[in-house]
């Protein structure tokens, strides 16, 4: 049985669980940045994971299945994520990085393309992260079944992908939260502060971050001090974020109200991480048995 979004939104280890999948995505950008950086903006993220569902749901019985350029572009433009020359540029970079290369075999039109290795690793670690953190909230074991069971994520990635970019509620994201997450490295910055929460130190609707060191921040991700610092302004003349401080601004606190929106966002991509998985172990179990 998987967790339904009213359920998780309101699940009271909600941020915990948020807290031990920042961490753990905040580590899995400190060994391989770069493409790290592929889901580090909300953009990017809906971009990944659908060129990914496309690649695993490939048909050789089908003509122009998989993932091609033309596939992810017109499902991306359907849905108004990004322009078709966004999504060309994005295909063009994944091959320039080796995170994708054209299929084996003879090249027919449109030309279909594969992740490479370190691609499913990164996607095969990324899911395996969401599953640890569902496991937290009710002592489960998704994690450990899909370490048994690799093949899994086969089946369950490109239904949680097509699922979170037909939800408007995750595709859509509050618009304090998408103040982080449509801008580039915004993600990174978000995993950083929600992994510094502690509940404990709520004082008046306010959660204290602690120190924050926006320069050692913005050359870690690979960003300029400017933007962090106009990031975190917007995010504070929002109401999301603040200044115990002011005016050096080097002790932060974010407001219960900004969580809260930012969990329940959260909340939806959970419920079809583990919507998906559960559905992906009694597929593969009746395939076994038929």
């Amino acid at each position: 049985m998987s967790f339904s979004v009213e359920q998780l939104a309101c699940h009271p280890e909600l941020v915990p669980c948020l807290r031990f999948l920042a961490g753990a995505l905040r580590d899995r950008y400190d060994s391989g940045p770069r493409i790290a950086r592929l889901l580090a903006s909300h953009q990017r993220w809906l971009l990944t994971q659908t060129a990914y569902a496309l690649h695993l749901e490939y048909d050789a019985a089908v003509a122009g299945s998989g993932l091609t350029v033309v596939r992810l572009r017109d499902v991306i433009t359907q849905y108004r994520v990004a322009s078709r020359n966004t999504v060309l540029s994005y295909i063009e970079e994944l091959l320039t990085y080796r995170f994708l290369v054209p299929a084996a075999g003879i090249v027919r039109r449109p030309r279909r393309y594969e992740p490479t290795e370190v691609s499913q690793t990164a996607m095969f670690s990324w899911y395996l992260a969401n599953l640890a953190a569902l496991d937290l909230l009710d002592n489960g074991d998704r994690a450990a079944m899909l370490a048994a069971h690799p093949v899994l994520i086969d089946l369950a990635q490109p239904r949680m992908a097509r699922r979170c970019l037909e939800t408007s509620a995750w595709r859509e994201p509050p618009e304090r939260v998408g103040l982080f997450l449509w801008t580039e490295a915004g993600g990174l910055v978000m995993d950083h502060l929600v992994a510094r929460l502690d509940l404990s130190t709520e004082v008046d609707g306010r959660v204290n971050l602690g120190r924050i060191d926006t320069r050692a921040i913005a050359a870690q991700f690979m960003m300029s001090r400017t933007h962090l610092q106009r990031l975190l302004r917007k995010a504070a003349d929002g109401g999301g974020l603040g200044w115990y401080d002011e005016p050096k601004k080097t002790r932060l606190w974010m407001s219960r109200d900004f969580l809260d929106e930012y969990c329940r966002w959260q909340a939806v991509k959970l419920a079809a991480v583990d919507e998906a998985f559960t559905w992906a172990q009694s597929a593969a179990a009746c395939a076994v048995s038929a």
